[in-house]
C-alpha cells in the first residue's frame, strides 16, 4: 500500500515538474497547505488531517494539475481507509479547568432592569396619585 501510494506520488510531482509549478504555486492555487502537497508526493497520505480531507485534497490537486483524482481515489480505496494515529503534546496546564470570566456577573443585568422596572411602576403610582388619577 505504501509503495502504491509512493508511485502515485511520483505521479503528481512529475506531472508538477513538467508543468513547471513550484509546490508554492500549487498551494496558492488550490489553497492546500504545502506541507499537505508534500505529503502527496511523498506517498504519506497517512499524515493528512483524515481520509476524507486525504481523497479531497488528491482530487484537487490532481484536478489542477490535470490528472484524474477520482480515478485515483476509486481505483485505490484502501490507501484511504483509515488516518494514522496523531500524537499530541499536551503542555503543563492545558488540562486545567478554567473559570468563564462572565460567569459570575449575568445575575447584575436582569437585577438592574428588574430595579428599573419596579422604580418606573413607582414613579408612574406617584405621578398618577399626584395628578388624582388613582
Amino acid at each position: 500500500m505504501r509503495e502504491e501510494m509512493k508511485s502515485i506520488g511520483d505521479i503528481f510531482k512529475q506531472r508538477r515538474k513538467e508543468m513547471n509549478l513550484s509546490l508554492k504555486e500549487v498551494e496558492n492555487a488550490t489553497s492546500i497547505r504545502i506541507n499537505y502537497l508534500q505529503s502527496i508526493e511523498e506517498g504519506e497520505v497517512q499524515k493528512l488531517i483524515s481520509p476524507i480531507y486525504a481523497q479531497g485534497f488528491v482530487k484537487q490537486y490532481a484536478a489542477f494539475i490535470g490528472i484524474d483524482g477520482e480515478k485515483i481515489v476509486r481505483e485505490h480505496p484502501h490507501i484511504f481507509s483509515r488516518a494514522a494515529p496523531q500524537e499530541f503534546s499536551y503542555g503543563i496546564g492545558t488540562l486545567e479547568v478554567r473559570g468563564n470570566p462572565g460567569a459570575g456577573i449575568k445575575w447584575f443585568p436582569n437585577a438592574a432592569w428588574i430595579l428599573l422596572s419596579v422604580f418606573v411602576l413607582l414613579l408612574a403610582w406617584a405621578v398618577a396619585k399626584y395628578f388624582e388619577v388613582v
